[in-house]
């Protein structure tokens, strides 16, 4: 998905369905889409846009079962942040990804974190941002989670709330399934009140990591 203006059959591949779902979901008008003559085609934005709202709305199933917290996020993986800014924050919490080994270009990684983020807020509603990436230099997907004690202003959030709670998902390039059933397991868990309130008042990376944890 290198070129701004996407085939039926490169969304079909990014998404991960039939070419005869993304070619009804056109037609029903369910996709952002415009037709050149008698060809549809997606503009690779607005595709990113309509997957960001899917996921803020829960639109995707989440099939939590699948999603093994244990496995993709850890204690060391969990810092809090005091920054007003959201390029700090993300700078922050990219460099605190990036001691993962399942990172091999840190450098990259920050680099495309910050920009997907200025192209389009990963900020979905209720104080939460999922910043998410896939990278061909990234072995096996991770997670950071950032605790802000501070509000963060400019990440132009859908409901204008202000961030506090970040979970940063990197996933290898071949991984979208698992990436977008992670995006929509976290979208779906924070959607608790109890849960981000308690997270908030979290005051180890210990007592962070057992809140998102548990099952019960």
């Amino acid at each position: 998905m290198t070129d701004d203006i996407l085939t039926i059959e490169e969304v079909a591949k990014y998404l991960r369905v039939s070419e005869r779902t993304v070619y009804d979901w056109a037609q029903k008008g369910d996709i952002p889409s415009g037709k050149i003559g008698t060809v549809w085609r997606f503009k690779k934005l607005e595709i990113e846009k309509w997957v960001n709202e899917r996921l803020s709305s829960n639109r995707f199933i989440s099939q939590s079962d699948s999603v093994h917290l244990e496995t993709i996020v850890s204690p060391d993986r969990i810092i809090f942040l005091n920054y007003s800014s959201k390029r700090d924050a993300l700078a922050a919490l990219a460099g605190n990804i990036s001691t993962a080994p399942q990172i091999k270009n840190s450098q990259e990684l920050v680099r495309e974190i910050l920009k997907r983020d200025e192209l389009m807020s990963t900020a979905i509603g209720r104080g939460i941002a999922i910043p998410h990436v896939r990278l061909s230099s990234v072995t096996d997907l991770v997670v950071s989670v950032g605790i802000s004690q501070t509000d963060i202003t400019d990440f132009q959030a859908l409901d204008d709330e202000p961030v506090r709670i970040l979970i940063m998902i990197a996933a290898a390039y071949n991984q979208h399934a698992y990436y977008l059933q992670t995006l929509s397991f976290f979208s779906a868990r924070l959607k608790n009140r109890e849960l981000r309130d308690a997270l908030l008042l979290a005051k180890t990376p210990q007592d962070v990591y057992s809140l998102l944890t548990d099952n019960g």
